[in-house]
């Protein structure tokens, strides 16, 4: 039995051995690798620098563990406490005391900055998990050893803009924490410039004072979201925040009723990827909220592998924590590891800090966090945003955002293909979403009137045809029927999106009225208001509803038509030369055709002539008596009448309506003439044309005179009290409307901006107003309205002025009949060729030989005279076998016989 245990413990004792060997010997190769120093400088109290330094731990392990690397990796972490100068002193003591090959992390820009000034000095690569919002020039020539682990943030701030165009948003509020460096003023900048190109503006920033610097936070936020009562907008984007002032952020924001019903909350990526760590109670304030996380993969093998270790190892370290999962820093900050082990896996001990620098930005694998490249020494993988909407005791995930296709239910690669079922790329957020106080529907994300509200009126018009008040104290005219419209349209698309109105009269100047809505005595004003620009920068006026100017109205003189040429006005001059020319044309045309068959149109050339122009001008007037022998000239004539019938009753209509109409002539003829004259001149008494002239047009203010109403204008005129009256062009038309026959306008228009409606600035009824002014524009029915305004009473229309006819109306007659003609003529010129060569013998002639036989043939042709006793001639053609004759009767009375035969 002795002998049995000696032998079992002497196996137990060589067992023991071998593993102290093995064990000793593993110890040894570890401690025979080379090691390399890196530096970590972060936060280590905030949830970013929690995660961080356990994903860089991680990753450090994993590197030292592979049996294959002859490094091994020491990480030596310092904190900065999100102070850049402490970061600095922190870098300076990394780099002369542990020789570092490389220094990570840095939260902040200002941070890095510092550091990598540190890392310039010493040429010691610096890899920054910060970046500026927008990329300072010169960068990388300035920080050559600055390489930037991150993007900036153009991209997120147009998911952001995305966002809100989606949901026609017109004005937002953006809230922040000031870091007293001001590095969240490229990120508003970014924003605000994304908004503008969709159409939106910010209409507040809401800044927090850094939340390490408040004794009271409640209290603080408390007061500060106080502002935010007093803006219409209830957008609200969260840009950047600390975690413990997020949380108390939403917290009030809630108690507050700010993030109630028709609100909208949305958060960057900055605060998203840290409210996966806040505890329960900040999650149910921020019921509805919609944030953007910068997404990554899930689902690789290494990522799986990560995810089991972080929990493991963050759990044990950070027990106080309420969340264990990773985010996106703690992602990057292990890819940042693994770009530093890829880049010295290649260099020797001879190796120098820029030799690694130059390894880091060839780097080109697949990270936790995505495609890990760089260019200009920033991470150039363009990123890919998932947006989630807060429920319950966490959030939903909701549809992907990338610059290239915009929004979609799945992600899409730069392919085209998508990694997942889903409905592709869409152009606005299709997904059911949860919004703050349990909204149903898109919220307005703006602030909703429910108190009636107060909108002045101009009680004292010039022309009431715009705005008048009523015995029974209502309102009527142009200006409220085109506001009751637009309130129409609007209550149409949301009952509540205009709230109910009383008009008040204001007795006022115009310019005392528009002051009302910016001391806040009325809501809003409705009438013949002026858009100008000294009154825009106070108030926000509407789209114009109908133009507006400066016209300048005068005394017409009545003359009656005695020019001794009118009867030419009726055609232009262009249009008396072509017609001129086409009936020489016709006239020509009839000749060549009669002239071999018809005896009336042969003889001397002036009798051919005589007897040709004679028979085209008559068919003008009267029907001819020459008899015609062709079918040829009878569609050309047939054809020439048609057109001598449409130019005579035109004609015709055109000279009656020019001996009628009485033309008015203007008694004045320009400004010029008034102030050179010295003349006085009428304004409206209850507008701003009166400074308009002295100021602009340099009239002097003695001949200016106020006229009042309407219905004094012409009172004053009579009397010679004024030579001129100017009016704004809406009142013009109404007062030409009525005294068309007496007064006239002086072509000449100075351009104001238009009649609108008046609100408070940034007013989101001044928006919906001036969308529905263009929607019913766009209809027609704003043109109903000013037809209905400005129509001309039947005995203005007398006064339009009649203008001559131009060829432009007569060009396709035109047209008609030289076409007809000429081709008439070329049939006839073909049966001529082929008739002449048939009756003349067939030679070799030259070409002018056998021109000279045509045209002889066509002048004489031959001619038998018949028996004396019927005193008859006879001609014959041989194309057509036409048989004229001529018979002189004895008695005078008995018309002649004419027989046409064609074979």
């Amino acid at each position: 039995m002795s002998s049995q245990k000696a032998f079992f413990f002497t196996i137990f004792m060589s067992f023991v051995l071998l593993l102290s060997h093995g064990s000793t010997t593993a110890v040894e190769y570890q401690n025979n690798k080379e090691a390399a120093n890196i530096g970590a400088i972060i936060d280590v109290n905030s949830r970013v620098g929690k995660e961080v330094k356990t994903a860089m731990e991680i990753a450090i392990r994993d590197f030292n563990e592979d049996s294959d690397n002859n490094k091994k990796l020491v990480l030596h972490v310092r904190d900065s406490g999100r102070d850049p100068l402490r970061a600095s002193s922190a870098a300076d003591e990394l780099i002369e005391g542990h020789k570092v090959k490389v220094v990570l992390g840095m939260e902040t820009w200002q941070e890095a900055l510092l550091v990598a000034d540190a890392g310039n000095r010493a040429q010691v690569p610096v890899l920054s998990l910060a970046t500026a919002s927008i990329t300072p020039p010169l960068t990388s020539v300035r920080w050559p050893f600055l390489v930037r682990m991150a993007n900036n943030d153009s991209l997120q701030m147009r998911c952001v803009a995305a966002i809100v165009s989606s949901y026609q948003w017109r004005r937002v509020i953006t809230i922040y924490e000031d870091d007293a460096y001001g590095s969240d003023t490229g990120m508003i900048t970014l924003l605000s410039e994304a908004l503008r190109d969709v159409g939106s503006e910010i209409e507040y920033r809401l800044v927090l004072p850094p939340f390490s610097s408040l004794s009271d936070p409640k209290s603080t936020i408390r007061e500060e979201l106080k502002k935010l009562s007093s803006k219409h907008s209830r957008v609200f984007i969260v840009v950047h925040s600390s975690l413990s002032l997020a949380s108390h952020l939403f917290t009030e924001a809630k108690q507050k009723g700010i993030m109630g019903k028709e609100s909208v909350w949305i958060t960057t990526d900055s605060v998203t990827s840290l409210l996966d760590s806040a505890n329960p109670s900040v999650i149910s304030s921020m019921q509805g909220i919609l944030g953007i996380k910068t997404y990554f993969s899930e689902t690789s093998a290494l990522f799986r592998d990560f995810y089991v270790k972080f929990r493991q190892n963050f759990r044990w370290e950070y027990q106080e924590e309420y969340n264990f999962e990773p985010g996106i820093h703690a992602l990057r900050a292990y890819d940042t590891i693994s770009t530093v082990v890829k880049a010295m896996k290649t260099l020797t001990s001879n190796s120098t800090s820029k030799m690694l620098l130059e390894n880091v930005l060839l780097s080109n694998f697949a990270g936790l966090s995505g495609e890990i490249s760089f260019e200009d020494r920033e991470l150039s993988h363009t990123p890919v945003f998932r947006l989630v909407n807060f429920v319950g005791k966490s959030y939903k995930e909701l549809n992907f955002w990338s610059p290239e296709f915009g929004f979609s239910e799945s992600l899409i690669d730069k392919g085209g293909e998508k990694s997942g079922g889903g409905g592709g790329n869409i152009g606005k957020l299709g997904v059911p979403m949860n919004w703050p106080g349990g909204l149903q529907g898109v919220p307005k994300g703006r602030e909703l009137l429910t108190e009636t509200i107060t909108i002045g009126v101009p009680n004292i018009t010039s022309f009431q045809k715009f705005v008048k008040m009523e015995s029974n104290g209502l309102f009527s005219g142009f200006c409220i029927e085109v506001f009751e419209a637009a309130v129409d349209l609007l209550r149409k698309k949301n009952a509540y999106a205009v709230p109910n109105y009383n008009f008040m009269p204001f007795d006022g100047s115009y310019d005392d009225l528009v002051n009302q809505v910016i001391n806040k005595t009325f809501d809003a004003v409705v009438g013949d208001v002026t858009i100008l620009a000294d009154r825009s920068k106070y108030v926000e006026f509407t789209q114009p509803y109908t133009e507006s100017g400066l016209s300048m109205i005068v005394p017409a003189k009545s003359e009656e038509p005695h020019d001794a040429w009118i009867f030419l006005k009726p055609f232009t001059t262009n249009m008396w030369l072509v017609t001129g020319a086409i009936f020489l044309y016709t006239m020509f045309m009839v000749w060549f055709l009669e002239h071999q068959s018809n005896p009336d149109f042969r003889g001397t050339w002036k009798n051919q002539v005589g007897t040709t122009l004679w028979f085209t001008f008559s068919t003008i007037f009267f029907t001819h008596g020459e008899r015609l022998h062709r079918n040829f000239t009878r569609v050309v004539i047939v054809v020439w009448l048609f057109v001598v019938l449409i130019l005579n009753s035109s004609y015709t209509a055109s000279l009656s309506s020019m001996l009628t109409v009485q033309l008015l002539k203007p008694t004045v003829i320009d400004i010029a003439y008034l102030q050179k004259n010295n003349l006085t001149v009428g304004v409206d008494g209850y507008s701003f044309v009166k400074s308009y002239l002295v100021d602009v047009l340099k009239f002097k203010p003695g001949n200016i005179k106020s006229v009042g109403k309407e219905e004094n204008i012409p009172t004053e005129f009579e009397s010679h009290n004024i030579a001129a009256a100017f009016l704004e062009v809406p009142y013009a038309r109404v007062f030409l409307s009525k005294y068309c026959n007496k007064y006239t306008t002086i072509d000449g228009t100075y351009r104001f901006g238009g009649l609108g409606f008046v609100f408070p600035k940034d007013s989101h009824l001044a928006d919906d107003f001036s969308e529905a002014i263009l929607e019913l524009s766009e209809s027609g029915r704003l043109k109903d309205l000013e037809n209905d305004l400005f129509s001309l009473p039947p005995k203005c229309s007398d006064n339009i002025k009649t203008k001559s006819l131009s060829l432009h109306s007569f060009w396709g007659l035109f047209l008609i009949t030289v076409g007809t003609s000429t081709v008439v003529f070329l049939l006839f010129l073909v049966n001529l060729i082929r008739n002449c060569q048939a009756n003349t013998s067939s030679s070799d002639e030259s070409l002018w030989s056998r021109t000279v036989k045509l045209v002889k043939y066509f002048q004489n042709g031959p001619i038998v005279t018949s028996s004396p006793k019927a005193d008859v001639r006879e001609w014959r053609s041989s194309s057509m076998d036409f048989v004229y004759v001529y018979n002189t009767p004895e008695h005078p009375q008995a018309s002649p016989s004419t027989e046409i035969e064609m074979a």
